[in-house]
């Protein structure tokens, strides 16, 4: 919980034109400018990361909050979350802010926060009625000669409305394509001490996510390249496409958020990274969104899934018509028990989507049995579903299947993040969470801390994953995009990437299947996303009998942990490779990926405990740039002093597993 340790008057006015507030070493200040619009910069030891940059609330009246004179006195305070994190990359996490509070005009007010990982603020209300927000302006500026990583909508026509899956275009701010894109983003500047600003946001509650577009202006012939904020308008009308009864915005309003009452806004977020290796670790997303307020979390069970959807339930040397049946998810439960998989997921197709029927299975799906079937193997069921059509049944669906013995539910095809959506979201996490229901969101945008106020949301798509690869077209290069999105894309949260591929394929002789996929790079690049993404409720993707023909690469898979004590990003580079250590108990895994470039790489044992090790190692085949699928997997012994020089292949990988030497190893 946060702890108020300090606090003191500020004793400011309203002519006071410039105030700070620093980050505990000192390092990062924050700095607000009471101009003619209130303006926020960010300094690094001195140097501007972001420049001054207009923020502020048009209400519906048309008053603008942070317009002429808008600052009031302050309360500075040391703000310390010191918390227990289930579920996420650690188990517990500690940040140290110092924050400032103003008190501003027409009852609001701001809060400022600078850690020494980066700098948030927020705006909040004290107001009593409803506030209609008309929008909210944010025009970060990062100068002359600014580049970024930006993930832009897939739709032209209507940006709001997609999946929030999109490749990192690297570019400069001035050459940026005429589109919103979509958090997190990241902007490096020419010469700016080595450091990358990371837009993030959090705590996002009864308000839309926010989007940002390139905007240019010049002064003495230079050309500056902003940043500005740009929201999905309220929806004012909803209609339905007929397949999957999935709703989608047909009318809006001419304002952005409504709400009641006193409230917050959320935490605007610049994630401050001078490594990469820094990035896919940074708490800020976690720490500032709203604690738990669904209680206890024991009974939510993390694991791996036997999936569906994307091996096309392509099952061979069976004596069943394989498909979407009882007797093809029989057969997915008795693999799930034989590798000790926790889980199944019935995607799409176990109820008749085109009619929004959840209510029932299909004929060919005994689901009672099912889930009979599986209890007597230790293996759960979670059921795919559209999101409006499970909100429209609520508590019918969470009562019906909950008492079935159904443990979750994979939610699908959001596809927005107007403010209705974000409540849809948080009530479905909500109400799911009183019937012991956990929760896996696809279609869904980028985290913003949910999982820390709903734990039972264990998982999110928000990602260019491997279902890619079932449509994707030769040019695309899935493995830089595989070494360039957990940097950034988990410094938001949990990822859904639905790895395990067996059928893989190298640069030169990938190709595009959609009913026996394959991924791109190698076997073991595959493996390591278990160990690099922050995933803990993630599937195998591949089909069982494609894992049941190597058994010995799918144990060790199937044995690497979902969830961990701690997390650490040994060495990488964004866009080329990342080398991460996670530790559960005594017990390290150590995963590897880089991109289409092959590469040898060193990794000290230092970060472990003094003393002899038993290792297992699975690396790239000595062919695997012919062929993708080759892999070694070897044991050996090694010392914490040394240091493991590991070859990885062209879009290749690999994955150490490292456990103490005990005297009972020697026998």
């Amino acid at each position: 919980m946060f702890v108020s340790i300090l606090a003191w008057l500020c004793s400011l006015t309203c002519q006071a034109r410039e105030l700070t507030v620093s980050s505990p070493n000192g390092r990062l200040v924050a700095v607000l400018e009471d101009d003619d619009m209130l303006m926020i910069s960010v300094r690094l030891d001195g140097v501007a990361l972001v420049a001054p940059s207009p923020i502020g609330l048009i209400l519906a009246d048309g008053t603008t909050i942070g317009r002429n004179g808008s600052l009031g006195f302050g309360l500075k305070s040391v703000i310390v979350d010191d918390t227990d994190a289930p579920f996420y990359r650690q188990r517990h996490i500690k940040t140290t802010a110092n924050q400032l509070d103003l008190k501003m005009k027409d009852g609001f007010g701001l809060q400022v926060r600078a850690y020494n990982e980066g700098v948030s603020y927020r705006f909040y209300t004290t107001r009593k009625g409803e506030t209609i927000i008309k929008n909210e302006i944010a025009e970060y500026d990062f100068g002359s000669e600014a580049s970024g990583w930006l993930a832009y909508s897939t739709n032209k026509e209507k940006p709001f409305a997609m999946a929030f899956q999109n490749t990192y275009h690297k570019t400069s701010l001035d050459e940026a394509q005429d589109l919103p894109a979509f958090l997190p983003v990241t902007i490096e500047k020419d010469g700016c001490v080595g450091a990358k600003v990371t837009l993030l946001e959090s705590d996002l509650r009864q308000y839309p996510g926010m989007f940002v577009k390139v905007t240019k202006e010049q002064s003495n012939k230079i050309t500056y390249s902003k940043l500005k904020a740009t929201f999905a308008p309220y929806p004012k009308k909803m209609a339905y496409y007929r397949w999957r009864g999935m709703s989608y915005v047909a009318e809006t309003e001419d304002f952005i958020a409504r709400s009641k009452g006193a409230r917050t806004y959320p935490w605007r977020i610049f994630a401050v990274s001078e490594q990469d290796t820094q990035m896919p670790v940074n708490d800020l997303v976690y720490t500032l969104a709203s604690p738990n307020e669904i209680g206890s979390t024991a009974w939510i069970k993390p694991g791996k899934v036997a999936w569906d959807w994307w091996n096309d339930w392509n099952l061979r040397g069976v004596n069943f018509k394989a498909g979407i049946n009882t007797d093809t998810y029989k057969y997915y439960i008795d693999f799930a028990a034989l590798f000790g998989l926790q889980y199944i997921v019935l995607d799409e197709g176990w109820y008749d989507s085109s009619k929004g029927d959840i209510m029932n299975a299909i004929a060919d799906i005994d689901l009672p049995g099912l889930i009979a079937y599986g209890r007597q193997k230790g293996v759960d069921i979670a059921l795919w579903t559209v999101f409006n059509v499970l909100d429209e049944h609520l508590d019918e669906a969470c009562s019906k299947y909950a008492a079935m013995g159904v443990k979750g539910f994979k939610v699908d095809f959001l596809d927005r993040n107007d403010q209705t959506a974000v409540e849809m979201a948080e009530r479905i996490a909500r109400h799911c969470a009183s019937y012991k229901l956990f929760l896996d969101y696809h279609g869904f945008y980028s985290p913003t801390g949910l999982s820390r106020t709903f734990p039972n949301v264990l998982n999110y798509e928000a990602v260019f994953g491997m279902e890619e690869c079932r449509w994707a077209k030769k040019e695309t290069d899935m493995p830089r995009y595989d070494v360039t999105f957990p940097f950034m894309r988990q410094m938001a949260g949990q990822t859904d990437f639905t790895p395990g591929a067996m059928r893989n394929g190298t640069r030169s002789n990938w190709v595009e299947c959609y009913e026996n996929p394959v991924s791109m790079g190698t076997r073991c690049h595959q493996a390591a996303c278990y160990v690099v993404h922050d995933s803990p409720f993630t599937m195998l993707c591949d089909a069982p009998t494609s894992y049941e023909r190597e058994p010995e690469y799918t144990k060790f898979i199937a044995e690497i942990p979902v969830v961990w004590d701690e997390t650490r990003v040994l060495q990488g580079e964004m866009g080329k490779y990342i080398i991460v250590a996670r530790r559960l108990g005594d017990v390290w895994y150590v995963g590897g990926q880089t991109s289409w470039d092959e590469r040898d790489v060193e990794i000290p044992l230092s970060f472990l405990g003094e003393g002899s090790y038993t290792t297992t190692l699975l690396t790239d085949g000595i062919n695997a740039n012919h062929n993708a699928e080759d892999y070694q997997l070897d044991s050996q012994f090694h010392h914490s002093g040394e240091s493991l020089t590991i070859h990885m292949a062209s879009g290749g990988g690999f994955v150490l597993k490292l456990w103490k030497l005990t005297t009972v190893d020697h026998l």
